[in-house]
């Protein structure tokens, strides 16, 4: 079934990783792959619910891939897929603009 994507390529970017949290998410990942545990603390003020939503919509549009291992209590994994990784560009651009920023506007 093929979604139906914004015509524009930088909306359709918006449309993928737009929220806070999932661009937090990414930044973590890219490090490579966390708990959810992991990804709850390092995120800070997110709600376990946003997150696992979050999580679960990065995962349906093919960004992250969660793993789960048959264990007790069951341990689960997630890390970025090619895709996912193929955002370090937009990352580091962000990164960078965000540095400039805030080297303009230290006291």
């Amino acid at each position: 079934m093929q979604r139906l994507l914004p015509p524009c390529p930088i909306e359709t970017t918006l449309y993928l990783i737009g929220d806070k949290w999932k661009v937090l998410i990414l930044r973590d990942l890219l490090s490579g792959t966390k708990r959810f545990g992991e990804l709850k603390s390092s995120i800070g003020n997110i709600s376990q619910k946003v997150l696992t939503q979050n999580l679960r919509a990065m995962e349906a549009d093919g960004l992250v891939i969660r793993q789960v291992y048959p264990e007790v209590p069951p341990r689960v994994e997630y890390s970025l897929t090619e895709l996912g990784y193929s955002l370090q560009p937009v990352m580091d651009a962000l990164w960078k603009w965000g540095e400039h920023y805030q080297s303009m506007y230290k006291d």
